[in-house]
């Protein structure tokens, strides 16, 4: 993909603060003014993402052509800049994808036209934050590097813990750890160190830990899981129990140190013959009813679109370098695009008043290229305007919907509640 100047000097304002702010701590690590600085590896690594540039050979010859970004034409060896990527401090990475993150929480505040799903709006009436927490494995693909064509392909490279926030969808957190068959219990001293009270959390069973969710509970966090197969209950209270609803009060463990009582609800919701099952510590329905649960748990799934966005359409399934380094300086540069792209397809959502779910991110980074033909034409130069301009429909920017969407049932107690103004979720619980 050539390069556009519209997408370089939007990439440019968004970067150039949080790079600035690094330039301290890049003197700090004693780190010489030489031509491979931050600002120039910065340029070259989000033009390796963004214009999907084949390697560093093609990477440097385009840099000594062209320039990219807010880089002059400038002459290096592609064995530097391929021992750059080895060696350069990816602490410096993160800090500017740390510094960015403020500026794009502060841009999705500013949007208002785009509507949250009914679950949210209902849920951040009793909660500040609804984040999500997964962990995703990295297999090494190596292509990037030229010294590193002999290595064996195939092997797994480590595993990144990531916190997502599930209303802006921009990532909170990333951990990355080297052993790749390690728990994701290991992270849930950070996960408690980073979470403040008045969060709910959405858990997979990698975190299916009874002491943690002690101490989550403890803290005033709350949050929603899945029951393990065969789990032994005790119910406490029924809520509702009806044919397709049941809603307990339970006690699971065994009162060991290991697994010790813990008191949760259990939500199960009927979808034809199957029983889907979830688990909350939000104890009162009214807080939290039933099928809001089941409806946020489901939402669940969005951190594994993001996974399937940074490492299928933005490479990170395909790493640069065997140097934990470097595998670092491109979880953080991949992460910090996927940031940027997330911007973009937020404003384009806002732009056509449509929720964010019926944007496509994958369809809106490969029509960058669109984009860029027809501002060369002369055609536009807005690139939000574009994406959301009907005449350019058919690049699949907007997601056709599966199915009719269906109103979300509120009620805490729905047989109870059934035809009353509590029973489906009212406009009027918005929040902004």
């Amino acid at each position: 993909m050539v390069e556009d100047e519209v997408i370089a000097l939007q990439l440019e304002k968004l970067l150039t603060p949080a790079i600035t702010n690094q330039e301290n701590y890049y003197r700090k690590l004693g780190l010489r003014e030489r031509i491979l600085n931050l600002p120039l590896m910065m340029a070259a690594v989000l033009t390796l993402l963004w214009r999907d540039v084949a390697g560093v050979r093609e990477l440097t010859r385009i840099l000594a052509r062209d320039g990219f970004l807010w880089c002059n034409p400038t002459k290096v060896s592609t064995q530097a800049v391929s021992q750059r990527f080895l060696t350069f401090p990816a602490e410096l990475f993160e800090k500017v994808f740390k510094d960015l993150l403020p500026s794009l929480r502060t841009a999705w505040h500013s949007r208002n036209q785009r509507p949250l799903p009914e679950s949210i709006q209902f849920t951040l009436s009793k909660f500040e934050k609804i984040w999500i927490i997964d962990g995703s494995i990295l297999e090494a693909l190596f292509r990037k590097l030229q010294s590193l064509e002999s290595v064996p392909k195939g092997q797994l490279a480590g595993k990144i813990i990531t916190v997502i926030d599930l209303i802006t969808r921009l990532p909170v957190e990333i951990w990355f750890e080297e052993n790749p068959k390690a728990s994701d219990i290991r992270a849930e001293e950070d996960i408690l160190n980073l979470v403040t009270e008045n969060t709910l959390l959405l858990l997979d069973r990698g975190f299916y830990h009874f002491n943690f969710w002690h101490k989550l509970i403890a803290q005033k966090i709350e949050f929603i899981t899945r029951i393990k197969k065969g789990a032994a209950i005790k119910i406490e209270q029924i809520f509702t129990d009806s044919y397709g609803l049941r809603d307990r009060k339970i006690c699971l463990g065994s009162g060991t140190k290991k697994t010790p009582f813990i008191t949760l609800r259990l939500i199960e919701v009927r979808s034809g013959k199957t029983w889907h099952s979830y688990l909350t510590s939000v104890l009162d329905p009214e807080v939290l009813p039933p099928y809001v649960v089941a409806d946020l748990y489901r939402r669940r799934w969005r951190i594994e679109d993001a996974f399937n966005t940074v490492k299928r359409l933005l490479g990170l399934s395909y790493l640069w370098t065997g140097s934990i380094n470097g595998i670092k300086l491109q979880i953080w540069s991949t992460w910090l695009f996927y940031a940027v792209l997330v911007d973009l397809g937020d404003a384009v959502a806002d732009e056509l008043s449509l929720p964010f779910d019926e944007i496509s991110l994958e369809m809106i980074y490969r029509g960058l290229y669109h984009f860029t033909m027809a501002h060369q034409k002369g055609k536009t130069t807005d690139p939000v305007k574009y994406f959301a301009d009907r005449k350019n429909r058919d690049l699949g920017i907007v997601k056709q919907k599966r199915k009719p969407n269906t109103k979300l049932i509120v009620a805490a107690f729905p047989e109870l509640q059934r035809g009353s103004d509590q029973f489906f979720f009212n406009n009027s619980l918005k929040t902004s």
